[in-house]
């Protein structure tokens, strides 16, 4: 079996030197901010970076469905499009957490795209988003998390533009994991993620309240919390939150 020809190697190496280099310009970007910006700030420099979309996000997810949270946004669209994925449970972005592998829906309004995701396809376009590409956020036991771009107009990103986004990603995952290493190693208990972190807790702690006052699994549970978001045009995070506050009732619908 013969080996890879030269010309591959100089191929990946230049995408190795190209994705490092990117990874690096992340973590400048964000080396002497606080942990609380650094999220927003991340999110920032990867649009600077990314070509032909309108807007993007990044979040990171638990070991349970539903348990995404958003880590940063865009734009008010960007980060409607993550928590309508997490509410609904189906999407690009989910697909992509579950397949480790870049999902791309370049029209949501119509098939195949609005077949696969018929609820979200509906509720992306009311959001002002006719094509979402999600590409995970790779980790050593399985996606982190997800990069999420999304155009107004329906549309395929071109091979140069595919290639920048999984790029990033890549670059972004290295970004993420070195930053997350260096908060740790600093000495303290609290990283970067903490508010991510916080967020997924409430979500697991108001699906262990629905358990034992519905007397359901925690799938049931967490179903019954996504309908009342879903009814409510309100998100998983909210609902989860109203839940503990005690200021909703879901009771045996």
């Amino acid at each position: 079996m013969s080996g890879p020809e030269p010309g591959d190697e100089d191929a990946e190496r230049e995408t190795h030197i190209l994705r490092a280099r990117i990874a690096r310009e992340l973590i400048d970007s964000v080396r002497e901010l606080p942990a609380v910006s650094v999220p927003e700030a991340l999110c920032r420099a990867c649009v600077s970076l990314v070509p032909d979309v309108s807007g993007l996000s990044m979040s990171v997810v638990g070991r349970g469905a539903g348990m995404g949270v958003v880590l940063c946004a865009s734009d008010e669209v960007a980060a409607q499009l993550a928590e309508i994925q997490y509410t609904l449970g189906e999407g690009p972005c989910t697909d992509a957490v579950r397949l480790r592998a870049p999902v791309f829906a370049a029209d949501l309004t119509r098939a195949p795209d609005a077949r696969r995701w018929p609820l979200f396809a509906v509720q992306a376009a009311k959001a002002g988003a006719e094509a979402v590409f999600s590409l995970p956020l790779g980790g050593a036991a399985g996606a982190l998390g997800t990069l999420d771009l999304y155009r107004e107009a329906a549309g395929p990103l071109d091979d140069d533009h595919v290639r920048s986004a999984l790029l990033i990603a890549d670059a972004l995952t290295l970004a993420v994991t070195a930053l997350d290493h260096a908060s740790a190693d600093s000495g303290g208990v609290v990283t970067w993620l903490q508010g991510a972190e916080s967020d997924r807790e409430e979500i697991h702690q108001a699906t262990g309240m629905l358990m034992v006052r519905l007397g359901v699994s925690a799938e049931e549970a967490l179903l019954r919390l996504r309908a009342r978001a879903f009814a409510q045009g309100s998100t998983s995070l909210a609902i989860a939150r109203a839940i503990i506050a005690g200021s909703t009732d879901i009771g045996h619908e």
